[in-house]
């Protein structure tokens, strides 16, 4: 079969099955099979597809009529301009937080403003570079929110954390191109400690202090995770449950996460579209933070809520 015909049959299976983007994930699935850019796929619409390339679209085609998320095919996720790795072990990074990400770095960077400020010698100012801003990803999964803070702020110390092996196994192998210290209860690897890795139920194994807390913690209420897209429910239901009323894991980050900042130490928190006030409200009555706003994503929904260390 040439390649214009296995789209074609491709993209008639998906419609017939009410699968959304029919062409679009046909397409992604023959580049990814073939190795190509779509471009290829149009100049050499008549070239002859090897029969193993199409028993594998084909059983990829199927894998999506089931419902399961193309990204988990492909094992490929973008996200803030980086290709991250993702399969079932983990949640498939959104757009959404990128917000998150981005709220994160211009935090980073008042921090570094603020440390300029405080060692302008004769004129010259300058940063300690023992002084690095200590960031903890707290239900890391993939690694996605707290590599790309590592890759966009130099001066950053990052420990990615999840109660979940896998899903750090996965983060360990998003970590290229930037040093990481592996938990040895992950993998036996030492480089330097830009990126470390830590098993932990939340807090449980954290020893150390932060200058920012950052996470995207499950947060789907029990009962509405059985009505979301058949493709989310694909999704590990670790990383969605959030308990019955979706707070349980704010509670116990809300309640603890002061212990392990710094002075005017930054908690950023994403949460979903209709959580703020409830997320606020926990933030208020531990009496322990100050600051609170909230910023919305591009979609115009509240998506994360920012807090400083009540010292």
């Amino acid at each position: 079969m040439t390649i214009k015909q296995i789209l074609e049959n491709g993209v008639k299976l998906l419609k017939e099955n009410s699968i959304n983007d029919a062409l679009l994930k046909s397409k992604i699935l023959l580049c990814y099979i073939l190795n190509v850019e779509k471009e290829y796929l149009i100049i050499h619409n008549k070239e002859e597809m090897a029969k193993e390339d199409v028993d594998k679209f084909n059983t990829y085609i199927k894998r999506l009529i089931n419902r399961e998320p193309l990204q988990y095919i492909t094992n490929k996720q973008e996200f803030m301009g980086l290709e991250f790795y993702v399969d079932k072990s983990v949640l498939i990074p959104q757009p959404d937080t990128e917000i998150l990400v981005e709220e994160t770095i211009n935090i980073c960077k008042k921090i570094n403003n603020e440390k300029l400020d405080l060692n302008t010698v004769g004129g010259d100012a300058h940063i300690d570079p023992h002084n690095n801003i200590k960031i903890l990803d707290l239900c890391t999964g993939s690694g996605a929110i707290g590599i790309s803070i590592a890759k966009n702020i130099e001066n950053c110390e990052m420990t990615l954390s999840d109660i979940s092996k896998e899903a750090l196994k996965i983060a360990q192998k998003n970590c290229v191109g930037v040093d990481a210290h592996i938990d040895p209860r992950i993998k036996k690897q030492k480089t330097n400690n830009k990126i470390k890795i830590i098993q932990s139920d939340l807090f449980e194994n954290i020893k150390d202090k932060f200058d920012i807390i950052v996470s995207n913690p499950p947060y789907i209420k029990t009962d509405v995770i059985k009505t979301l897209q058949k493709e989310v429910q694909k999704e590990p239901i670790l990383a969605l449950n959030g308990g019955k009323d979706g707070l349980d894991i704010y509670r116990r980050i809300i309640n603890e996460a002061y212990k392990y900042l710094n002075e005017d130490g930054y908690l950023c928190l994403e949460i979903g579209y209709d959580q703020k006030d409830e997320v606020i409200r926990l933030i208020k009555e531990t009496g322990k933070y100050k600051n609170i706003y909230s910023k919305k994503d591009l979609s115009g929904n509240d998506r994360i809520v920012i807090c400083k260390k009540e010292n």
